[in-house]
């Protein structure tokens, strides 16, 4: 399985791992479903809900931790 990445849309993340949702509820991210979940990038959603690059990575590094 490919890596997740912050350019990466937040769909196709949780379509190639559905579980990284809990993880980006907890970031943040509660609109999932949301039509812009289909065209915001990972990156791009977190850093309008206020995250830094740092937390960005850390968030990635959770997501790409799961089994």
């Amino acid at each position: 399985m490919s890596e997740i990445t912050k350019e990466m849309k937040i769909k196709e993340i949780l379509e190639k791992k559905p579980e990284a949702g809990e993880i980006l509820i907890q970031a943040g991210i509660s609109c999932l479903g949301c039509p812009m979940a289909a065209m915001e990038t990972l990156e791009q959603g977190l850093k309008a809900h206020g995250k830094s690059d740092e937390e960005i990575e850390e968030i990635i590094k959770k997501i790409n931790s799961l089994k």
